[in-house]
């Protein structure tokens, strides 16, 4: 199955109009449940910029200061990473460059494995569901409006219908959304 995780504010953006995203920071709770959502998945499809935001994970040895700092590094070097980039030529880690357009791409990464993968940064995130291939939702709703920047999804021509399949709070300040498509519905 095809999801997208992401972190929004209230307004729905993932980040505001200078790109910054700090807001969304997990706290141990949250940075947990990532963890044990990315250990079950079987690839990532990223975006040029999502890929060099988590590449430290991968090759900065500061990340692995703490325990779960290490644990979550270990995991995510593990994990296959497709990157789409128009401008790199190479990636490092686990990683590759896809050969495919998008649409084409994706089937072949779900084929290859029969864990969920997981697509990541708003603006690919976004093609992916303009050409309905996203099954589920992973929204982390942070309390904070910032009234404008990166969209957490993309307009769409017509109704995408969702079913809540799970919801809780983090510490009382994040609130997680998973959705999944309804039966029958593209999108």
């Amino acid at each position: 199955m095809l999801l997208i995780s992401m972190s929004t504010s209230l307004d729905g953006f993932t980040a505001d109009r200078t790109g910054d995203f700090s807001w969304g920071a997990p706290d141990e709770e949250l940075f947990r449940f990532h963890l044990d959502t990315v250990r079950g998945l079987g690839a990532c499809l990223c975006g040029r910029r999502l890929y060099e935001t988590m590449l430290p994970w991968e090759t900065d040895p500061l990340m692995r200061e703490n325990a779960l700092g290490a644990e979550f590094a270990d995991v995510w070097a593990a994990l296959p990473k497709i990157v789409f980039s128009r401008s790199l030529d190479q990636v490092q880690g686990n990683a590759r460059l896809a050969q495919r357009a998008l649409a084409e791409e994706i089937p072949a990464v779900l084929a290859a494995t029969e864990q969920d993968v997981e697509i990541g940064g708003p603006t690919l995130a976004a093609q992916a569901v303009e050409l309905g291939l996203v099954e589920e939702y992973q929204i982390f709703r942070h309390p904070i409006i910032l009234g404008g920047g990166t969209p957490l999804l993309p307009p769409v021509d017509e109704a995408v219908p969702l079913e809540l399949v799970e919801s809780r709070v983090f510490g009382g300040r994040v609130v997680y959304e998973r959705y999944r498509r309804a039966e029958g519905s593209r999108g």
